[in-house]
């Protein structure tokens, strides 16, 4: 049997484009395969922080805070246009469920697991202090405040769409919207996979001796389909956030907080000129795909809110738009919801399939390392002779120009607005440069399209000649950015569409359909 390749990876998502760019950069022969769009589940619904996890101290998770510290340093290397610092701020309160001298040790053990890092050290505030640096922060019993740096990535989409050009450009094939039906194998020993292309409704098979089930909350649901392991191994819990104007008194400055009705900590943290609000931590054993945000959850993360701002006087009219996901945790049937562990399990099917592999859990911020481990496994595997692992030292696509040069080349385009061009870094980073060529030969180009984000027309057309995307959807919401505007994009949608008419070579019937589709997909979002 002649083998297509020597790794499949199930799964669109942050970790499998981790995998993916890993393997590729190895000499693996690589495929992926998302039945949807990249980042199209758990990574975009996060609370979009690159964070050593403080909160993990509390049940003594040192060696995975560690790892996510050091992971954190990593990305601000190789991602830096993506990645960037943000200040946090604690604020203690009496009566609070974690005193002052828990806080102030827990700062200082994340100081210590952190040496060598790039941003500033851990700082102690008065009451004074603290309403100095957030004035709008509720007076009542605040005793002072700790304030400590972790990292962000306002886009996690495009830390995914740039994991998954880097792997592309090693050689991996990536291939979306396409459902993998069922897992092939015999003898206990896997042989590939079956998929329908979504796209035309045709079924391939592919053959490979390994595959990586790294589909997230869908790993026990790939799973069933035919390999049917005797335990589930997945115990997700669902995550709510909301997106909300800025509050007056609210600088540049994260908050994290401990919820008054429950003592569960929660995040207000500025994002993209709006904040965003989370999360919850609720049990979900059902669909990942049709999880929704309930009104008990946006009325807890809306009411301590306003306690902790009493001024902000927020309702759900004032809610842009929510969002919620699941995270893919082990299954701890004992453990309440936040107690149970965010460090990931790689699990070897051996008995069903040698060669089958599935992931559970994992942080946003650990990826990269939980993908050298996972290829780790999967170069022993197969006995492989090859480079070894360089995704820590290599930037990613956008990284590869410094940001200053690409900040300077951008300056001294004309054609593009000020606004646009600071969108254009954010987003793209050096590859804003190959969207100041589409401007540059066709100035028409350099319109903007979205009031809120800046983006700009030559946009649209470099997502479908380089980002892979299918439908409208995937070009706002995860190439983009637009659709994360406070309007979810409505207002871009119709020169959107009229660029993908004119450019891309849309007919009349295929613009109106993704119109339909786009609604659709953001009415999840408003609801």
């Amino acid at each position: 049997m002649t083998l297509d390749f020597d790794l499949i990876i199930i799964g669109g998502g942050i970790n499998g484009v981790g995998i993916a760019r890993d393997a590729a950069g190895r000499g693996l022969r690589t495929c992926l395969l998302e039945q949807g769009d990249l980042s199209n589940g758990t990574t975009r619904w996060s609370s979009r922080l690159i964070h050593g996890g403080l909160r993990y101290l509390e049940h003594a998770e040192l060696s995975l805070v560690y790892e996510s510290l050091h992971e954190r340093e990593t990305l601000l290397k190789i991602a830096p246009h993506l990645v960037r610092p943000i200040k946090l701020l604690i604020p203690i309160f009496s009566g609070g469920r974690r005193g002052k001298f828990m806080i102030t040790a827990g700062m200082w053990l994340y100081d210590l697991l952190s040496i060598g890092k790039s941003v500033p050290g851990h700082e102690m505030f008065t009451a004074r202090e603290a309403l100095e640096v957030l004035p709008a922060l509720n007076r009542d019993g605040l005793l002072g405040a700790a304030a400590y740096y972790d990292a962000q990535v306002t886009f996690a989409e495009r830390l995914v769409v740039e994991n998954a050009l880097a792997a592309q450009a090693s050689g991996a094939q990536i291939l979306t919207y396409s459902r993998v039906d069922r897992i092939l194998y015999d003898a206990r020993r896997i042989r590939g996979v079956r998929y329908t292309d979504l796209r035309t409704d045709r079924q391939y098979d592919l053959s490979s001796p390994v595959v990586v089930n790294a589909s997230g909350p869908w790993v026990d649901r790939v799973l069933e389909k035919n390999v049917k392991p005797p335990i589930r191994l997945m115990g997700g819990t669902k995550g709510t956030h909301i997106i909300v104007p800025a509050i007056a008194g609210q600088p540049e400055v994260a908050c994290y907080l401990e919820a008054e009705s429950d003592g569960r900590p929660f995040f207000i943290i500025p994002w993209n000129g709006m904040l965003l609000i989370g999360t919850t931590d609720i049990r979900f054993d059902g669909n990942p795909g049709k999880v929704i945000a309930e009104d008990d959850e946006i009325n807890y993360l809306l009411s301590e809110t306003n306690h902790a701002f009493p001024d902000a006087h927020l309702e759900r009219k004032n809610i842009h738009y929510h969002y919620t996901g699941v995270r893919p945790l082990p299954r701890k049937e004992k453990k309440a919801a936040g107690d149970v562990t965010r460090r990931h399990i790689i699990r070897h099917h051996r008995r069903e399939a040698r060669g089958l592999y599935s992931i559970i859990g994992g942080k946003l911020t650990t990826y990269r390392s939980l993908a050298e481990e996972m290829t780790d496994r999967v170069v022993r595997h197969l006995r492989h002779k090859g480079p070894e692992c360089q995704t820590a030292n290599e930037p990613l696509p956008g990284a590869v120009i410094k940001v200053s040069r690409v900040a300077d080349e951008l300056d001294a385009c004309d054609l593009i607005s000020p606004e646009s061009r600071v969108h254009l870094l954010n987003v793209y980073g050096g590859h804003a440069l190959l969207i100041k060529k589409l401007v540059t030969a066709d100035p028409r180009l350099g319109d903007e399209i979205c009031q809120y984000s800046h983006a700009i027309a030559a946009e649209i057309i470099f997502a479908y000649q380089h980002e892979f995307p299918t439908t409208l959807a995937d070009v706002l919401l995860r190439r983009t950015m637009v659709g994360l505007s406070p309007d979810l994009g409505r207002s871009a949608l119709p020169k959107a569409l009229d660029i993908a008419r004119h450019h891309v070579g849309w007919s009349t019937a295929r613009a109106d359909e993704e119109e339909r589709r786009y609604l659709r997909e953001i009415s999840r979002l408003s609801d």
